[in-house]
């Protein structure tokens, strides 16, 4: 066994990256109308698509799973093994099966095509031969062939797995753009997500309302803005008139420059500032947050025509993972 100081990891690695390239470019270049009828068949089903696999091959395909399901084709990944002790109960006869198979020989999949084939579900089989019993089974034949394994031993399942994916996501994206699948929907799959926050949540979702804002009128003190500014926390004081119209805004920046000035005992209204920059409590959450970076403000007073309903602060959106 070489000794570790002289073994060459680096290079190895590249041998491994450039099997499984030279794989991939192989599954390029035989990419035939098979393609285009497999993707037919799961965007016309009235079902839904069903992936199943053994081994390695079903890692796979529950990755695969996740990305049809995440990007508008309903998935389900089914074991083949614990289909054929119940779960068969689970395919029905509208949906599209993918089993994979790189010998196309395993027999839980042949038992299990030859089972979801009888009650009229359509096959797609993923394989390196398509003679293989599988492979006569399917309704459309995938091959995920590959010349050689990047294991060293030419054993572990490695190139063909990469090429099994790759296809994988070739669908899914394929699909995707016949379904004219949008960032919108991809976000509503994803609400958690921070592209799926940037799209969904809105200035309304996140903005302090009621006795959570800080208000005063325009008859108040300095001081009186400096408590409710204390008070509520939010860095700010909005100073509004009987009617909830929004005169202006009185900040943290507003505070330094009273002291400077010993201005305490005047009225707010000499002092405050006009509000140059709200928002409405429809806009989208990340709408605000380029606004504040814009003009490297904190918060945004929310309106309604002229009336306030709301502020937001930047430490809002950082909570929601707008940021």
């Amino acid at each position: 066994m070489p000794l570790e100081t002289h073994f060459n990891y680096i290079a190895i690695a590249r041998q491994v990256i450039a099997l499984e390239l030279a794989a991939i470019e192989q599954l390029n270049t035989r990419l035939n109308n098979s393609f285009t009828l497999a993707c037919k068949l799961i965007i016309k089903a009235q079902g839904r698509l069903i992936i199943t696999g053994m081994g390695k091959s079903g890692h796979i395909g529950k990755k695969m799973t996740a990305t049809f399901a995440s990007t508008g084709t309903p998935a389900y990944f089914v074991h083949p093994g614990e289909a054929l002790h119940g779960d068969l109960g689970m395919i029905l006869p509208n949906d599209v099966v993918i089993a994979i198979s790189n010998s196309g020989s395993t027999e839980e999949l042949i038992v299990l095509g030859s089972s979801i084939k009888r009650q009229g579900s359509k096959l797609i089989a993923m394989t390196s031969n398509s003679d293989s019993k599988l492979g006569t089974l399917s309704d459309v034949h995938l091959n995920i062939g590959v010349q050689e394994e990047a294991c060293p031993l030419d054993l572990a399942p490695t190139s063909s797995t990469t090429v099994t994916l790759v296809l994988g996501d070739a669908m899914a994206s394929a699909l995707m753009t016949a379904r004219d699948f949008t960032q919108e929907d991809f976000a509503r799959s994803h609400p958690a997500g921070r592209l799926g926050k940037r799209l969904l949540l809105h200035i309304k979702d996140l903005m302090h309302t009621g006795d959570q804002l800080p208000i005063i009128s325009p008859e108040s003190s300095i001081q009186h803005a400096i408590l409710e500014m204390t008070k509520k926390k939010l860095g700010a004081t909005l100073i509004c008139n009987e009617q909830s119209q929004l005169l202006g805004i009185f900040t943290d920046g507003d505070l330094r420059r009273a002291f400077e000035q010993q201005q305490f005992d005047k009225p707010i209204a000499e002092v405050i500032q006009t509000c140059r920059y709200t928002i409405n409590a429809e806009n989208l959450a990340m709408d605000g947050l380029s606004m504040m970076q814009d003009h490297e403000i904190m918060v945004l007073p929310v309106v309604e025509g002229d009336r306030l309903i709301g502020i937001i602060h930047m430490h809002d959106l950082l909570k929601a993972g707008i940021v």
